[in-house]
């Protein structure tokens, strides 16, 4: 990794990351292929080029697409990718660059035509809006008629920090009217097996607008089945070292370990444990995921580690965590999620 980071472009490399994942160039053995509540999180393989080998290979337990907007964008211009090497971040404003929903729509058909539940991950599919469109639940809308059909979860992103006026989606009126109307949609489908509906919120959130929402996602009249904390930060620790820190876009990786695990442990509170999270940002080892199972996440999902660690990490991670869960006497991750909420025993 090292010699990628001195040669090759963080875009250029992400992009044949992917590819080399559509080809399965994927660890085969070891804890890799183990059983997990690891996931990748969306943004990695934006278009779903490699649905199936991921799915398949990767020794993830779910992987998200995405996000996918309903018209074809290019995104903000290059270079919009940027290493913080000395701090294990990155700084991204991709921008929602997608292919589209009819492009990506063909590449998950195909994947799930040939879909063996029992072999392959949970898959999702993370839908965001058009940098144009004005009124945003209209795209949602398309994304959910789209996909609906295809996938075991949709997400809905109104958390990037790269497309102007999506975070106001997470005030609280307009969330309820978000959600309502694309409860609607998914309605009018009728489907057999309806898929499950997560929002991924931003980590910078205040208490009141975090009490919003954890009253929002908890009326089962909205139809939410679950939570991602969190999306990239805009906010810039003091103790950044790297030169690309003042770069504008979303920061990722371990600069945010700590700001998402509390987004995660005051959401867990406020929600009362009753709506399972998706813990997401800074998780490099089965320590950091460990400590947001503890915090409250049911499951957790990574993306920047693979800038740093690769593939490999996967693996890593499942082995440290599974160690961390026999030494605490936790026989499944499901009895350690939120234990740092309950009291402790002498």
């Amino acid at each position: 990794m090292p010699m990628v980071h001195k040669f090759v472009d963080g875009e250029d490399s992400h992009r044949w990351a992917v590819r080399a994942a559509s080809w399965g160039l994927l660890p085969r053995f070891g804890w890799n292929r183990k059983e997990n509540p690891i996931g990748l999180a969306a943004g990695f393989d934006k278009d779903g080029q490699a649905i199936t080998q991921l799915a398949k290979n990767s020794g993830f337990g779910l992987i998200e697409i995405g996000s996918v907007t309903p018209i074809p964008q290019p995104g903000n211009n290059r270079p919009r990718v940027f290493r913080l090497l000395e701090d294990e971040g990155v700084i991204n404003r991709y921008g929602f660059n997608s292919d589209g929903v009819g492009r990506v729509h063909q590449r998950v058909r195909s994947a799930r035509d040939a879909w063996v539940p029992e072999q392959y991950a949970y898959f999702g599919v993370n839908l965001g809006k058009n940098k144009l469109t004005e009124d945003a639940k209209l795209d949602y809308e398309i994304g959910v008629n789209y996909f609906a059909p295809h996938c075991d979860y949709l997400v809905l992103n109104v958390s990037s920090p790269n497309t102007p006026g999506l975070r106001s989606m997470q005030k609280k009126s307009d969330l309820e009217k978000l959600l309502a109307y694309v409860k609607e949609s998914l309605d009018m489908h009728k489907l057999e097996k309806r898929p499950q509906i997560f929002l991924k919120i931003a980590p910078d959130l205040i208490d009141s607008e975090m009490k919003d929402i954890a009253h929002v996602v908890t009326n089962k009249k909205f139809g939410v089945d679950g939570i991602i904390v969190s999306n990239t930060t805009i906010a810039r620790p003091d103790y950044l070292k790297s030169e690309n820190k003042a770069e504008t876009g979303g920061l990722s990786g371990a600069p945010v370990r700590e700001i998402s695990t509390e987004c995660i442990r005051k959401m867990y509170k406020l929600t009362n444990g009753q709506i399972p999270i998706i813990g997401c940002g800074g998780v490099f080892s089965g320590e950091d995921a460990y400590e947001k199972i503890r915090a409250g996440a049911s499951l957790v999902q990574l993306y920047s580690a693979f800038v740093y660690e690769g593939f490999p990490v996967i693996g890593k991670i499942k082995r440290e965590l599974s160690e961390l869960l026999k030494r605490d006497g936790f026989a499944h991750v499901s009895e350690a999620v939120g234990a740092d909420h309950r009291p402790k025993q002498n």
